[in-house]
C-alpha cells in the first residue's frame, strides 16, 4: 500500500477513493474525506459509501479488474444528499480509483431544462389547439383537458354566471370532459368571485381544500388536497376561471406551478374571449342578414314573382342592390315591387340599401302614387348626414281577368324590359332621375298590360356592365340580355330569373363584377306550357 503522504490525488478538487478487489478502502483524498469523515484506509467500502457504489465496485472487480477493463458510462447515484458521477480507474496493481465528479447542479440544470422544454411545448399545443375552433364549448373542452393532463389530477373551467348559473366544464386526468350548469353563488368559494371578475388570484396556500362545494369535486376524485383558482383573462372582460384540483397524494402547488398555470389560462382566456366574441357577431350577423337579405318571392294575388340576386364578392352575401314585393294592402289593389341600385358595394352600400328599403315600407300607404313615394324618400336621403345616392324602379302590378296591369316608373334606373308571348322585347317608356342626388326627382310612369305568359323583368346594370366573354374584356351588353330575354317567351318568372343567372354566371366566370339583382313579374298562363327552350318559343296546346 502507498503510504498516504505518496498519494498523487491528494489535493484534487474532486473526491478520490482507492480500493483494492476485496472492498476494502486503501486511499481517499482530502475531498473525500470532506464528503466522507468516517473514509479511513482500511475501512470496508460498504460501511462507508451507498449501495450502489459498492455492488458497481464489486461488480467491475468480478467483470475485469485484473484485466485493466472499464466501465463504459460513469454510474450516478445519491451521496450525502447530492448527485454525483462515479468514475472508475482501475490501476496496475489491481486496484480501483473511483472518482466522483458532484453532478448535482448539472443535474438540476437538466431537470430545469426539461421541465422548460414540456412547459414551452405544452403552451404551443394550447397556443394550436384552443385558437382553431372558434366554438366556445369547444375552448373550455380543451381547456379543462389540458389542465387535467398536464398540470392536475382534475380541472374545471367555470363561465361567467349565466342567468343565475355558472356553466361548468369538469374533466379528470385521462377523462372526457363534461358539461353542467351550477345555481351557485360564485362568491361562496373563496378566491372564485374574484377569478370570475378579472381579480388576481388568490394564492393557493390560502385556500381550504376541505371549503370546496360538492359541485367542485369530480365524482369518484376523493378527498381534496390541493387547490389553484386563478382567472382566465379575456378581451376587456373575464372570460371565466380556471380550477386546479389535486388529491391529498399529490402534494401541493409550487409557486412555480401556480405561475405556469396563470400562463396557461392567459391563452385559453384569450380564445375563449374571442370565441365567445365570435359567437355575439354571428348572432348579430344572422339577425341582420335576416333584414338585408333580398327575399323569396311567389306567387301573390294571381301575379307570379320572381328574384334573384348575386353580390359582387363572392364571399359577401349581401350588397349595394336590392328588390322587394310588398303584397296588396287590399283586394284589388296592386302589390309594390321596388328594385333599385345604391351606390358604392358591400357592407356600407347594403346598410344604405336596408335604409332605403325601410324607408319605402313606410311609405307603403302612398304606394299607387310613385311620384310621391320617389320625392319622400329623395327628401329622407337628402337630409342624411352622408351623401349617397341610388337609382330605383317601382312596379305596381295587379291582377285584371287572365292579364296583368302593370305600372312602371324609373327614378335613374335601367328601364324594365317587356317579354311578349311572341318573343318580342320591348322597353317600358319610363324614364326619371336617380334619388338622393337633387332636390327634386323627375320621373315619368309608363302603364302596360301582360297577357297570360307574358313579363315584365327589372334588372340592375350589373348584368349589362358585366365583363366577361372568351376575351374576358366584354361587356354583356344591352342586346344580349334583350336576346336572352327573347328566349325566354311564355317561361315562368322563376325560369327567366334562373336562366339569366346562369348565363351571367357563365359570362362572368370567376372575374370581378358589379352586383347583380333582377325581378321578374309574370302573368301565369292559362294553357299548359309543352315546349320551351332558350331559341324557340313555347306553345300551347288545349
Amino acid at each position: 500500500m502507498e503510504a498516504e503522504s505518496d498519494f498523487p490525488w491528494r489535493g484534487a478538487p474532486q473526491p478520490v477513493l482507492v480500493c483494492d478487489a476485496a472492498g476494502v478502502l486503501l486511499q481517499r483524498n482530502d475531498a473525500a474525506q470532506a464528503l466522507l469523515p468516517e473514509a479511513h484506509p482500511g475501512t470496508c467500502l460498504a460501511d462507508i459509501v451507498p449501495v450502489w457504489l459498492v455492488a458497481a465496485h464489486e461488480a467491475l472487480c468480478l467483470e475485469g479488474a485484473a484485466t485493466g477493463r472499464e466501465l463504459g458510462d460513469p454510474l450516478t447515484g445519491v451521496i450525502a444528499a447530492r448527485r454525483f458521477e462515479a468514475h472508475p480507474s482501475v490501476r496496475d496493481d489491481g486496484t480501483v480509483a473511483w472518482w466522483l465528479v458532484d453532478d448535482t447542479d448539472h443535474q438540476l440544470a437538466r431537470a430545469a431544462l426539461r421541465t422548460e422544454r414540456e412547459r414551452t411545448a405544452f403552451l404551443t399545443e394550447a397556443s394550436s389547439r384552443l385558437p382553431s375552433s372558434m366554438n366556445l364549448a369547444h375552448c373550455m373542452d380543451v381547456t379543462a383537458q389540458m389542465a387535467a393532463e398536464s398540470l392536475a389530477d382534475a380541472a374545471l373551467v367555470v363561465a361567467p354566471t349565466r342567468a343565475h348559473r355558472l356553466p361548468v366544464v369538469t374533466c379528470l386526468r385521462g377523462g372526457v370532459p363534461t358539461m353542467s350548469l351550477v345555481a351557485f353563488d360564485p362568491d361562496g368559494v373563496p378566491g372564485l368571485g374574484e377569478a370570475l371578475r378579472g381579480f388576481p388570484p388568490v394564492p393557493s396556500r390560502w385556500l381550504d381544500p376541505s371549503a370546496a362545494p360538492p359541485w367542485m369535486i369530480p365524482e369518484g376524485f376523493g378527498p381534496i388536497g390541493a387547490i389553484v383558482i386563478t382567472p382566465l383573462p379575456g378581451h376587456g372582460v373575464p372570460a371565466g376561471a380556471l380550477v386546479l384540483l389535486r388529491k391529498t397524494s399529490s402534494g401541493s402547488f409550487t409557486d412555480e406551478e401556480e405561475g405556469f398555470a396563470r400562463l396557461f389560462a392567459a391563452r385559453s382566456g384569450a380564445a375563449m374571449s374571442a370565441a365567445r366574441l365570435y359567437a355575439e357577431q354571428t348572432a348579430t350577423t344572422q339577425v341582420l342578414m335576416r333584414e338585408l337579405l333580398p327575399p323569396t318571392l311567389r306567387q301573390i294575388a294571381g301575379v307570379d314573382f320572381a328574384g334573384g340576386y348575386r353580390p359582387a364578392a363572392d364571399h359577401e352575401r349581401i350588397g349595394g342592390d336590392f328588390y322587394d314585393v310588398h303584397p296588396a294592402s287590399a283586394e284589388g289593389k296592386p302589390s309594390l315591387v321596388t328594385l333599385g341600385d345604391v351606390c358604392g358595394k358591400g357592407l356600407e352600400a347594403a346598410v344604405l340599401a336596408g335604409k332605403i328599403r325601410n324607408t319605402l315600407h313606410a311609405l307603403l300607404p302612398m304606394a299607387d302614387d310613385h311620384q310621391r313615394v320617389l320625392s319622400l324618400l329623395n327628401t329622407a336621403l337628402l337630409s342624411s348626414h352622408r351623401a349617397r345616392f341610388a337609382t330605383l324602379v317601382l312596379a305596381s302590378a295587379a291582377r285584371q281577368g287572365n292579364d296583368v296591369r302593370v305600372r312602371l316608373t324609373s327614378a335613374g334606373h335601367p328601364s324594365p324590359l317587356i317579354v311578349r308571348a311572341d318573343g318580342t322585347v320591348e322597353e317600358a317608356d319610363t324614364r326619371g332621375t336617380l334619388v338622393g342626388a337633387l332636390p327634386v326627382v323627375r320621373a315619368r310612369t309608363a302603364t302596360l298590360t301582360l297577357a297570360p305568359g307574358e313579363s315584365c323583368v327589372l334588372y340592375t346594370d350589373g348584368i349589362t356592365e358585366a365583363k366577361g366573354g372568351p376575351l374576358g374584356d366584354t361587356r354583356f351588353g344591352d342586346e344580349r340580355l334583350r336576346r336572352a330575354l327573347a328566349g325566354c317567351a311564355g317561361i315562368p318568372a322563376a325560369g327567366i330569373v334562373e336562366h339569366l343567372q346562369m348565363l351571367a354566371s357563365q359570362w362572368i366566370g370567376n372575374r370581378d363584377h358589379d352586383d347583380i339583382a333582377m325581378v321578374a313579374i309574370s302573368a301565369p298562363r292559362t294553357h299548359h306550357l309543352s315546349a320551351v327552350n332558350g331559341h324557340t318559343r313555347g306553345r300551347y296546346t288545349a
